[in-house]
Protein backbone atom coordinates (compact mmCIF):
# COMPACT_ATOMS: atom_id res chain seq x y z
CA UNK A 1 0.00 0.00 0.00
CA UNK A 2 2.81 2.32 0.63
CA UNK A 3 4.05 1.85 -2.88
CA UNK A 4 0.64 2.83 -4.49
CA UNK A 5 0.48 6.94 -3.96
CA UNK A 6 4.21 6.84 -5.93
CA UNK A 7 2.66 4.67 -8.35
CA UNK A 8 -0.05 6.95 -8.77
CA UNK A 9 1.97 10.29 -9.02
CA UNK A 10 4.06 7.86 -11.82
CA UNK A 11 1.00 7.56 -13.77
CA UNK A 12 -0.12 10.98 -13.49
CA UNK A 13 3.30 12.44 -14.45
CA UNK A 14 3.18 10.13 -17.75
CA UNK A 15 0.00 11.52 -18.35
CA UNK A 16 1.05 15.03 -18.44
CA UNK A 17 4.03 14.39 -20.36
CA UNK A 18 1.83 12.70 -23.18
CA UNK A 19 -0.52 15.39 -22.73
CA UNK A 20 2.53 17.92 -23.84
CA UNK A 21 3.79 15.76 -26.34
CA UNK A 22 0.24 15.77 -27.79
CA UNK A 23 0.15 19.72 -27.99
CA UNK A 24 3.77 19.19 -29.66
CA UNK A 25 1.75 17.53 -32.62
CA UNK A 26 -0.65 20.19 -33.00
CA UNK A 27 1.63 22.74 -33.00
CA UNK A 28 3.77 20.48 -35.41
CA UNK A 29 1.02 19.91 -38.07
CA UNK A 30 -0.30 23.95 -37.92
CA UNK A 31 3.24 25.29 -38.38
CA UNK A 32 4.18 22.78 -41.21
CA UNK A 33 0.84 23.38 -42.47
CA UNK A 34 0.95 26.62 -43.44
CA UNK A 35 4.39 26.28 -44.72
CA UNK A 36 3.68 23.45 -47.31
CA UNK A 37 0.09 23.27 -47.78
CA UNK A 38 -0.89 25.29 -51.04
CA UNK A 39 2.39 26.79 -51.90
CA UNK A 40 3.44 27.66 -55.80
CA UNK A 41 6.17 25.54 -57.15
CA UNK A 42 8.83 27.97 -59.15
CA UNK A 43 10.20 24.68 -61.23
CA UNK A 44 9.57 25.12 -65.15
CA UNK A 45 10.50 22.35 -67.38
CA UNK A 46 13.16 22.73 -69.60
CA UNK A 47 14.27 21.59 -72.94
CA UNK A 48 16.86 18.94 -70.78
CA UNK A 49 14.91 18.33 -68.06
CA UNK A 50 11.05 17.85 -69.59
CA UNK A 51 8.01 16.46 -67.63
CA UNK A 52 8.15 12.93 -67.39
CA UNK A 53 5.04 11.16 -68.61
CA UNK A 54 2.44 9.81 -65.41
CA UNK A 55 -0.21 7.16 -66.34
CA UNK A 56 -2.88 7.44 -64.27
CA UNK A 57 -5.28 4.36 -63.07
CA UNK A 58 -8.67 5.10 -62.07
CA UNK A 59 -10.72 2.16 -60.37
CA UNK A 60 -14.11 2.22 -61.25
CA UNK A 61 -17.13 0.62 -59.56
CA UNK A 62 -20.81 2.61 -59.92
CA UNK A 63 -21.63 6.18 -60.50
CA UNK A 64 -23.00 8.65 -58.04
CA UNK A 65 -24.14 12.45 -58.84
CA UNK A 66 -20.46 13.67 -58.85
CA UNK A 67 -18.38 11.23 -61.31
CA UNK A 68 -18.66 12.57 -64.24
CA UNK A 69 -17.32 16.14 -63.36
CA UNK A 70 -14.60 14.18 -61.25
CA UNK A 71 -13.42 12.23 -64.12
CA UNK A 72 -13.35 14.83 -66.59
CA UNK A 73 -11.08 16.90 -64.39
CA UNK A 74 -8.70 14.39 -65.19
CA UNK A 75 -9.16 15.25 -69.06
CA UNK A 76 -8.30 18.79 -68.46
CA UNK A 77 -5.20 19.26 -66.52
CA UNK A 78 -2.56 21.20 -67.39
CA UNK A 79 0.15 18.12 -67.96
CA UNK A 80 1.75 17.99 -71.16
CA UNK A 81 2.10 13.87 -70.87
CA UNK A 82 -0.14 11.52 -69.22
CA UNK A 83 -2.51 8.45 -69.97
CA UNK A 84 -6.02 7.65 -68.29
CA UNK A 85 -6.29 3.87 -67.77
CA UNK A 86 -9.85 3.53 -66.52
CA UNK A 87 -10.15 0.23 -64.67
CA UNK A 88 -13.90 -1.22 -64.38
CA UNK A 89 -14.19 -4.88 -62.82
CA UNK A 90 -17.72 -5.50 -63.63
CA UNK A 91 -18.95 -5.44 -68.05
CA UNK A 92 -22.54 -4.14 -67.05
CA UNK A 93 -21.05 -1.70 -64.43
CA UNK A 94 -22.62 2.20 -65.64
CA UNK A 95 -19.78 3.55 -64.74
CA UNK A 96 -18.35 2.15 -68.41
CA UNK A 97 -21.01 4.04 -70.60
CA UNK A 98 -19.51 7.40 -68.76
CA UNK A 99 -16.19 6.59 -69.22
CA UNK A 100 -17.01 5.73 -72.99
CA UNK A 101 -18.75 8.94 -73.62
CA UNK A 102 -15.86 11.46 -72.11
CA UNK A 103 -13.43 9.63 -74.24
CA UNK A 104 -15.04 10.28 -77.25
CA UNK A 105 -15.58 14.00 -75.84
CA UNK A 106 -11.85 14.14 -75.40
CA UNK A 107 -10.55 12.41 -78.26
CA UNK A 108 -6.84 14.37 -77.78
CA UNK A 109 -6.41 12.82 -74.44
CA UNK A 110 -4.63 9.10 -74.35
CA UNK A 111 -7.75 7.33 -72.32
CA UNK A 112 -7.99 3.43 -72.28
CA UNK A 113 -10.70 0.95 -71.00
CA UNK A 114 -10.32 -1.78 -68.86
CA UNK A 115 -13.18 -4.19 -68.34
CA UNK A 116 -12.86 -7.10 -66.08
CA UNK A 117 -9.47 -6.84 -63.86
CA UNK A 118 -7.76 -9.51 -62.46
CA UNK A 119 -7.33 -12.08 -59.72
CA UNK A 120 -4.16 -11.56 -58.17
CA UNK A 121 -5.31 -11.43 -54.18
CA UNK A 122 -8.03 -10.41 -51.95
CA UNK A 123 -7.94 -7.04 -52.28
CA UNK A 124 -10.67 -5.39 -54.67
CA UNK A 125 -8.54 -2.38 -55.51
CA UNK A 126 -5.70 -4.19 -56.49
CA UNK A 127 -7.72 -6.82 -58.43
CA UNK A 128 -9.66 -3.94 -60.39
CA UNK A 129 -6.32 -1.93 -61.31
CA UNK A 130 -3.55 -4.79 -62.32
CA UNK A 131 -4.74 -4.91 -65.83
CA UNK A 132 -4.29 -1.17 -66.50
CA UNK A 133 -1.25 -1.26 -64.17
CA UNK A 134 0.61 -3.73 -66.94
CA UNK A 135 -0.44 -1.56 -69.07
CA UNK A 136 1.29 1.46 -68.16
CA UNK A 137 3.65 2.70 -70.31
CA UNK A 138 4.85 5.32 -68.71
CA UNK A 139 7.83 5.74 -65.67
CA UNK A 140 5.61 7.48 -63.12
CA UNK A 141 1.92 5.84 -61.91
CA UNK A 142 -0.37 7.74 -60.24
CA UNK A 143 -3.21 5.89 -58.49
CA UNK A 144 -6.27 8.16 -58.19
CA UNK A 145 -9.74 6.66 -56.37
CA UNK A 146 -12.93 7.81 -58.35
CA UNK A 147 -14.28 10.10 -55.85
CA UNK A 148 -11.33 12.43 -56.35
CA UNK A 149 -11.46 15.69 -58.14
CA UNK A 150 -8.46 17.35 -59.71
CA UNK A 151 -7.65 20.74 -59.99
CA UNK A 152 -5.40 22.27 -63.64
CA UNK A 153 -2.10 21.87 -61.59
CA UNK A 154 -2.38 18.96 -59.29
CA UNK A 155 -0.63 16.56 -61.34
CA UNK A 156 2.09 19.22 -62.01
CA UNK A 157 2.43 19.88 -58.72
CA UNK A 158 2.72 15.90 -57.09
CA UNK A 159 5.21 15.59 -59.99
CA UNK A 160 7.33 18.43 -59.02
CA UNK A 161 7.66 17.57 -55.62
CA UNK A 162 8.89 14.24 -56.94
CA UNK A 163 12.97 14.64 -56.04
CA UNK A 164 15.83 12.05 -57.27
CA UNK A 165 15.37 10.93 -53.34
CA UNK A 166 11.61 10.31 -53.19
CA UNK A 167 9.72 7.15 -54.97
CA UNK A 168 6.27 8.29 -53.85
CA UNK A 169 4.43 11.32 -53.45
CA UNK A 170 1.10 11.51 -51.87
CA UNK A 171 -1.73 13.66 -50.99
CA UNK A 172 -3.01 14.67 -48.08
CA UNK A 173 -6.80 13.38 -47.91
CA UNK A 174 -9.51 16.58 -47.98
CA UNK A 175 -12.88 17.41 -49.17
CA UNK A 176 -14.35 19.50 -51.63
CA UNK A 177 -17.04 22.09 -50.54
CA UNK A 178 -20.25 20.22 -50.49
CA UNK A 179 -23.37 21.37 -48.48
CA UNK A 180 -25.20 19.24 -45.95
CA UNK A 181 -23.96 18.33 -42.45
CA UNK A 182 -22.59 15.57 -43.24
CA UNK A 183 -20.79 16.87 -45.60
CA UNK A 184 -19.44 19.88 -42.86
CA UNK A 185 -18.82 16.47 -40.66
CA UNK A 186 -16.05 15.04 -43.25
CA UNK A 187 -14.64 18.32 -43.79
CA UNK A 188 -13.92 18.87 -40.03
CA UNK A 189 -12.31 15.35 -39.59
CA UNK A 190 -10.34 15.83 -42.95
CA UNK A 191 -8.94 19.19 -42.02
CA UNK A 192 -8.29 18.54 -38.34
CA UNK A 193 -7.75 14.86 -36.76
CA UNK A 194 -6.53 13.71 -40.04
CA UNK A 195 -4.65 16.73 -40.98
CA UNK A 196 -2.78 16.77 -37.69
CA UNK A 197 -1.59 13.19 -37.75
CA UNK A 198 -1.23 13.82 -41.86
CA UNK A 199 1.45 16.81 -41.53
CA UNK A 200 3.37 15.88 -38.15
CA UNK A 201 3.53 12.66 -39.58
CA UNK A 202 5.57 14.01 -42.99
CA UNK A 203 7.78 16.08 -40.72
CA UNK A 204 8.70 13.29 -38.90
CA UNK A 205 8.72 10.58 -41.29
CA UNK A 206 6.52 8.17 -39.96
CA UNK A 207 4.41 6.04 -42.82
CA UNK A 208 1.07 7.81 -42.99
CA UNK A 209 0.11 6.88 -46.13
CA UNK A 210 -2.99 6.81 -47.94
CA UNK A 211 -3.76 5.74 -51.64
CA UNK A 212 -7.16 8.01 -52.67
CA UNK A 213 -4.36 9.84 -54.69
CA UNK A 214 -0.53 9.12 -54.94
CA UNK A 215 2.26 9.12 -58.22
CA UNK A 216 4.82 6.33 -57.90
CA UNK A 217 8.10 5.29 -59.41
CA UNK A 218 7.04 2.33 -61.43
CA UNK A 219 10.65 1.14 -61.55
CA UNK A 220 10.53 0.80 -57.78
CA UNK A 221 7.41 -1.17 -57.61
CA UNK A 222 8.41 -3.28 -60.16
CA UNK A 223 11.33 -4.39 -58.29
CA UNK A 224 8.75 -4.74 -55.52
CA UNK A 225 7.56 -7.53 -57.72
CA UNK A 226 4.43 -5.03 -59.19
CA UNK A 227 0.44 -4.05 -57.12
CA UNK A 228 0.36 -8.05 -57.13
CA UNK A 229 2.50 -8.23 -54.37
CA UNK A 230 0.33 -5.92 -52.03
CA UNK A 231 -3.25 -7.84 -53.44
CA UNK A 232 -3.28 -10.17 -50.01
CA UNK A 233 -3.78 -6.93 -48.15
CA UNK A 234 -6.56 -4.79 -47.89
CA UNK A 235 -4.49 -1.66 -46.72
CA UNK A 236 -1.79 -2.08 -49.70
CA UNK A 237 -1.54 2.10 -49.35
CA UNK A 238 0.33 1.52 -46.30
CA UNK A 239 2.87 -1.64 -47.08
CA UNK A 240 3.06 0.07 -50.65
CA UNK A 241 4.91 2.91 -48.86
CA UNK A 242 6.54 0.51 -46.33
CA UNK A 243 8.08 -1.59 -48.42
CA UNK A 244 9.23 1.73 -50.37
CA UNK A 245 11.26 3.22 -47.36
CA UNK A 246 12.63 -0.20 -46.54
CA UNK A 247 14.29 -0.51 -49.76
CA UNK A 248 16.26 3.18 -49.00
CA UNK A 249 13.70 5.85 -50.93
CA UNK A 250 11.45 8.72 -49.39
CA UNK A 251 7.89 9.78 -49.27
CA UNK A 252 6.25 13.35 -49.09
CA UNK A 253 3.15 14.65 -49.45
CA UNK A 254 2.46 17.11 -52.30
CA UNK A 255 1.50 20.69 -51.36
CA UNK A 256 -2.33 20.69 -52.98
CA UNK A 257 -4.77 18.47 -50.41
CA UNK A 258 -6.49 15.73 -52.09
CA UNK A 259 -10.28 16.81 -53.16
CA UNK A 260 -12.17 14.24 -52.53
CA UNK A 261 -15.77 14.64 -54.18
CA UNK A 262 -18.17 11.81 -53.71
CA UNK A 263 -21.83 12.49 -54.98
CA UNK A 264 -22.90 10.27 -51.97
CA UNK A 265 -22.43 11.74 -48.36
CA UNK A 266 -24.09 10.62 -45.32
CA UNK A 267 -22.79 10.10 -41.86
CA UNK A 268 -23.42 6.62 -41.68
CA UNK A 269 -21.37 5.60 -44.86
CA UNK A 270 -18.36 8.07 -43.66
CA UNK A 271 -18.73 6.33 -40.07
CA UNK A 272 -18.38 3.06 -41.50
CA UNK A 273 -15.67 3.98 -43.48
CA UNK A 274 -14.30 5.74 -39.99
CA UNK A 275 -14.72 1.97 -38.69
CA UNK A 276 -12.86 -0.02 -41.53
CA UNK A 277 -10.00 2.35 -41.39
CA UNK A 278 -9.47 1.66 -37.26
CA UNK A 279 -10.16 -1.79 -37.75
CA UNK A 280 -7.44 -1.80 -40.47
CA UNK A 281 -4.85 0.43 -38.23
CA UNK A 282 -5.67 -2.36 -35.30
CA UNK A 283 -4.27 -4.98 -37.04
CA UNK A 284 -1.86 -3.23 -38.46
CA UNK A 285 0.16 -1.39 -35.88
CA UNK A 286 -1.42 -3.00 -32.72
CA UNK A 287 0.11 0.10 -30.04
CA UNK A 288 -3.34 1.89 -31.69
CA UNK A 289 -5.18 -0.09 -28.79
CA UNK A 290 -3.63 1.87 -26.22
CA UNK A 291 -2.59 5.13 -28.20
CA UNK A 292 -5.31 6.00 -30.26
CA UNK A 293 -8.26 6.86 -27.18
CA UNK A 294 -5.47 8.48 -25.11
CA UNK A 295 -5.21 10.83 -28.25
CA UNK A 296 -8.88 11.76 -28.10
CA UNK A 297 -9.64 15.14 -27.34
CA UNK A 298 -11.59 14.54 -24.65
CA UNK A 299 -10.13 11.62 -22.64
CA UNK A 300 -7.18 12.55 -22.86
CA UNK A 301 -8.18 16.61 -21.25
CA UNK A 302 -9.91 13.95 -18.66
CA UNK A 303 -6.51 12.20 -17.62
CA UNK A 304 -4.68 15.33 -17.58
CA UNK A 305 -7.32 17.12 -15.59
CA UNK A 306 -7.02 14.56 -13.12
CA UNK A 307 -3.32 14.24 -13.39
CA UNK A 308 -2.71 18.36 -13.38
CA UNK A 309 -5.29 18.11 -9.59
CA UNK A 310 -2.89 15.78 -8.06
CA UNK A 311 0.54 17.01 -9.13
CA UNK A 312 -0.09 20.86 -9.13
CA UNK A 313 -3.26 21.20 -7.06
CA UNK A 314 -5.26 23.13 -10.30
CA UNK A 315 -8.72 23.03 -10.36
CA UNK A 316 -9.71 19.59 -12.70
CA UNK A 317 -12.93 21.46 -14.04
CA UNK A 318 -11.27 24.53 -15.26
CA UNK A 319 -8.02 22.87 -16.45
CA UNK A 320 -10.64 20.26 -18.74
CA UNK A 321 -12.64 23.25 -19.68
CA UNK A 322 -9.60 25.39 -20.90
CA UNK A 323 -8.76 22.13 -22.68
CA UNK A 324 -11.20 21.23 -24.70
CA UNK A 325 -11.65 25.22 -25.61
CA UNK A 326 -7.52 25.32 -26.42
CA UNK A 327 -8.09 22.04 -28.73
CA UNK A 328 -10.84 23.83 -30.77
CA UNK A 329 -9.24 27.05 -31.25
CA UNK A 330 -6.11 24.97 -32.53
CA UNK A 331 -8.31 22.69 -34.75
CA UNK A 332 -10.20 25.37 -36.28
CA UNK A 333 -6.79 27.11 -37.47
CA UNK A 334 -5.79 23.84 -38.70
CA UNK A 335 -8.80 23.47 -41.05
CA UNK A 336 -8.84 27.26 -42.13
CA UNK A 337 -5.19 26.89 -43.24
CA UNK A 338 -5.83 23.50 -45.03
CA UNK A 339 -8.67 24.88 -46.24
CA UNK A 340 -6.92 27.88 -47.71
CA UNK A 341 -10.17 29.91 -48.65
CA UNK A 342 -13.74 30.76 -47.03
CA UNK A 343 -15.11 27.91 -45.16
CA UNK A 344 -18.83 26.58 -46.92
CA UNK A 345 -20.18 26.73 -43.58
CA UNK A 346 -20.26 28.69 -40.11
CA UNK A 347 -18.77 29.03 -37.00
CA UNK A 348 -21.31 27.29 -35.05
CA UNK A 349 -21.32 24.63 -37.77
CA UNK A 350 -18.49 24.01 -37.42
CA UNK A 351 -18.45 23.70 -33.73
CA UNK A 352 -21.27 21.18 -33.89
CA UNK A 353 -19.85 19.23 -36.56
CA UNK A 354 -16.70 19.27 -34.35
CA UNK A 355 -18.11 18.02 -30.95
CA UNK A 356 -19.74 15.52 -33.19
CA UNK A 357 -16.52 14.28 -34.34
CA UNK A 358 -14.90 14.19 -30.89
CA UNK A 359 -17.82 12.67 -28.87
CA UNK A 360 -18.56 9.65 -31.36
CA UNK A 361 -14.83 9.12 -32.25
CA UNK A 362 -14.01 6.56 -28.90
CA UNK A 363 -17.56 4.93 -29.78
CA UNK A 364 -16.37 4.23 -32.75
CA UNK A 365 -13.11 3.10 -32.31
CA UNK A 366 -14.59 0.70 -29.57
CA UNK A 367 -17.04 -0.36 -32.14
CA UNK A 368 -14.19 -1.36 -34.32
CA UNK A 369 -12.28 -3.14 -31.67
CA UNK A 370 -15.54 -5.27 -30.68
CA UNK A 371 -16.26 -6.49 -33.99
CA UNK A 372 -12.78 -6.43 -36.53
CA UNK A 373 -14.32 -8.42 -39.38
CA UNK A 374 -14.84 -5.60 -42.05
CA UNK A 375 -17.36 -5.17 -44.60
CA UNK A 376 -16.28 -3.61 -48.06
CA UNK A 377 -19.30 -2.91 -50.25
CA UNK A 378 -20.99 -6.55 -50.31
CA UNK A 379 -17.75 -8.42 -49.28
CA UNK A 380 -16.72 -9.14 -45.30
CA UNK A 381 -12.47 -9.62 -44.98
CA UNK A 382 -10.81 -10.31 -41.78
CA UNK A 383 -7.31 -9.75 -40.99
CA UNK A 384 -4.12 -11.70 -39.64
CA UNK A 385 -1.92 -9.38 -37.04
CA UNK A 386 0.18 -7.87 -39.75
CA UNK A 387 -2.32 -6.76 -42.30
CA UNK A 388 -2.94 -10.08 -44.28
CA UNK A 389 -6.17 -10.23 -45.34
CA UNK A 390 -8.64 -13.28 -46.33
CA UNK A 391 -12.32 -12.94 -47.27
CA UNK A 392 -15.05 -15.08 -45.34
CA UNK A 393 -17.08 -17.12 -47.35
CA UNK A 394 -20.44 -15.95 -47.85
CA UNK A 395 -22.27 -18.91 -45.75
CA UNK A 396 -20.27 -18.31 -42.37
CA UNK A 397 -21.51 -17.96 -39.56
CA UNK A 398 -21.89 -14.56 -38.70
CA UNK A 399 -21.50 -15.43 -34.47
CA UNK A 400 -18.20 -16.96 -34.97
CA UNK A 401 -16.79 -15.37 -37.72
CA UNK A 402 -17.18 -11.53 -36.93
CA UNK A 403 -16.66 -11.66 -33.60
CA UNK A 404 -13.05 -14.02 -33.78
CA UNK A 405 -10.60 -12.05 -32.64
CA UNK A 406 -7.70 -11.24 -34.73
CA UNK A 407 -5.13 -14.37 -35.33
CA UNK A 408 -1.44 -13.92 -36.15
CA UNK A 409 -0.40 -14.11 -39.61
CA UNK A 410 0.65 -17.63 -41.19
CA UNK A 411 4.57 -18.71 -41.65
CA UNK A 412 6.33 -19.04 -45.10
CA UNK A 413 6.13 -22.40 -44.72
CA UNK A 414 2.57 -23.14 -43.48
CA UNK A 415 1.72 -20.43 -46.65
CA UNK A 416 4.19 -22.83 -49.24
CA UNK A 417 2.48 -25.56 -47.80
CA UNK A 418 -1.01 -24.39 -48.39
CA UNK A 419 -0.15 -23.26 -51.97
CA UNK A 420 0.82 -26.05 -52.75
CA UNK A 421 -2.60 -27.68 -52.28
CA UNK A 422 -4.73 -27.67 -55.56
CA UNK A 423 -7.99 -27.90 -54.44
CA UNK A 424 -10.66 -24.97 -55.03
CA UNK A 425 -13.36 -27.09 -52.55
CA UNK A 426 -14.24 -24.69 -49.95
CA UNK A 427 -12.67 -25.94 -46.52
CA UNK A 428 -13.80 -26.13 -42.78
CA UNK A 429 -14.17 -22.35 -41.77
CA UNK A 430 -11.63 -23.43 -38.93
CA UNK A 431 -9.08 -23.93 -41.87
CA UNK A 432 -10.05 -21.14 -44.61
CA UNK A 433 -8.50 -18.48 -42.15
CA UNK A 434 -4.71 -19.96 -42.65
CA UNK A 435 -5.33 -21.32 -46.51
CA UNK A 436 -7.15 -17.81 -47.88
CA UNK A 437 -4.35 -15.59 -46.68
CA UNK A 438 -2.17 -17.91 -48.73
CA UNK A 439 -4.53 -17.67 -52.02
CA UNK A 440 -2.83 -14.58 -52.61
CA UNK A 441 0.46 -15.40 -53.28
CA UNK A 442 -1.00 -18.99 -54.90
CA UNK A 443 -3.42 -17.01 -57.27
CA UNK A 444 -0.30 -13.88 -57.53
CA UNK A 445 1.83 -16.73 -59.46
CA UNK A 446 -0.76 -17.76 -61.41
CA UNK A 447 -1.79 -15.72 -64.80
CA UNK A 448 -3.49 -12.37 -64.75
CA UNK A 449 -6.92 -12.60 -66.69
CA UNK A 450 -8.71 -9.98 -67.86
CA UNK A 451 -11.44 -8.80 -70.14
CA UNK A 452 -9.93 -5.68 -71.88
CA UNK A 453 -11.41 -3.30 -73.59
CA UNK A 454 -8.90 -0.38 -75.09
CA UNK A 455 -10.64 2.96 -76.20
CA UNK A 456 -8.68 5.40 -78.24
CA UNK A 457 -6.89 4.82 -81.63
CA UNK A 458 -7.02 0.94 -81.32
CA UNK A 459 -9.00 -1.48 -79.76
CA UNK A 460 -7.39 -4.46 -78.62
CA UNK A 461 -8.71 -8.26 -77.06
CA UNK A 462 -8.06 -8.56 -73.21
CA UNK A 463 -7.28 -11.62 -71.59
CA UNK A 464 -10.15 -13.84 -70.10
CA UNK A 465 -11.84 -13.37 -67.20
CA UNK A 466 -12.25 -15.59 -64.29
CA UNK A 467 -16.13 -16.53 -63.34
CA UNK A 468 -17.56 -15.06 -60.43
CA UNK A 469 -17.91 -18.48 -59.15
CA UNK A 470 -14.07 -19.45 -59.68
CA UNK A 471 -12.57 -15.69 -58.21
CA UNK A 472 -14.46 -17.04 -55.11
CA UNK A 473 -13.35 -20.35 -54.95
CA UNK A 474 -9.95 -19.07 -54.81
CA UNK A 475 -10.83 -16.52 -52.06
CA UNK A 476 -11.81 -19.02 -49.70
CA UNK A 477 -10.22 -22.33 -50.68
Amino acid sequence: MSHSPLAVYGFAACFMIFWFGTWCVHLIAICYGKYKLHKKLCKLPTESSPLPGVSILKPLMGVDPNLQHNLETFFTMDYPLYELLFCVEDKHDPAIKLVEQLIEKYPQIDAQLFVGGSNVGVNPKINNIHPGYMAAKYDFVMISDSGIKMKNDTLLDMVQNMSERHALVHQMPFTSDREGFAATFEKVFFGTVQSRIYLSADVLGINCHTGMSCLLRKAVIDQLGGLRTFGCYLAEDFFIAKRVMELGWKMRISNQPALQNSGLCDIASFQARLIRWAKLRVAMVPTTILLEPLSECMILGALAAWSASLLFKWDPLGFYLVHILCWLLSDWLLLSIVQHGSMPFGKFEFVIGWLFRELTGPYLFLHALWNPAIRWRTRTFKLHWGGIAYELPLNSPATDSLTAPLQPAPTLLAASKTSSASSLSSSSSSSSAAAAAAAASASASASSSATTTTTNTTKGAGLGTLSAAAKQRLLIS
